[in-house]
């Protein structure tokens, strides 16, 4: 079973937490990994691009000058692509980017995403993370004493005082474990979590 340090909010270690071999330990598949965040990032784009053809912008009915005679290069229509107003060269239209992933991989590339925090020592867990009131001095004081920049905080529970305490600071995300996802996991340097939140995602992954 892997073991790493189980932490205070003020950097000191007060003891070792054992994580689930099954969860924090399995071997790192990173084709499931790759599969995963591409879908995860096709799937947010909205697909509401569009522009006109030359069949869809309006004017051009008629020819702009006689076919011989003026010297000039022949045109049929104003609303011919080269003309100021005319139509698109295949004009992108709304589409649907999204891309399904089976629920095994993504089971398996949570998994390889969350081993890897712990083989790279870039996991960091937190006996409890509490806030009487949002603190945006008391979160930078706990990162700097972890040495964390770019970072995902993960909490067991939504918890809007770490929110709001958090949501100022630059290259900081704070998450729930219901809304936690393979791309902001391997996107974020450091990835601190709750002892709560482990057990949490020892439940759903074991």
């Amino acid at each position: 079973m892997p073991t790493i340090g189980l932490f205070n909010k003020e950097g000191q270690k007060v003891g070792d937490i054992q994580l689930s071999e099954n969860v924090f330990g399995v071997e790192v598949n990173e084709f499931a990994l790759h599969q995963v965040v591409v879908a995860q990032l096709a799937n947010k784009r909205q697909g509401t691009q569009s522009a006109k053809t030359r069949a869809e912008v309006s004017g051009g009915g008629i020819k702009p000058w006689r076919q011989k005679g003026t010297g000039r290069a022949r045109q049929g229509s104003t609303r011919s692509p080269q003309w100021i107003h005319g139509g698109i060269v295949f004009a992108p239209k709304p589409r649907d980017y999204r891309v399904s992933v089976p629920k095994s991989m993504r089971r398996v590339a949570m998994k390889s995403a969350l081993t890897s925090k712990v083989q790279d020592n870039e996991m960091i867990v937190l006996e409890s993370l509490e806030l009487e009131a949002p603190k945006t001095k008391e979160m930078v004081k706990m990162l700097a004493a972890f040495n964390a920049g770019k970072t995902l905080i993960v909490t067991a529970e939504s918890n809007e005082n770490i929110y709001k305490s958090a949501r100022n600071i630059q290259g900081v995300e704070v998450l729930p474990v219901n809304n936690l996802n393979v791309y902001d996991i391997l996107k974020y340097e450091k990835f601190i979590v709750t002892k709560d939140a482990v057990s949490k995602i020892e439940e759903v992954y074991a």
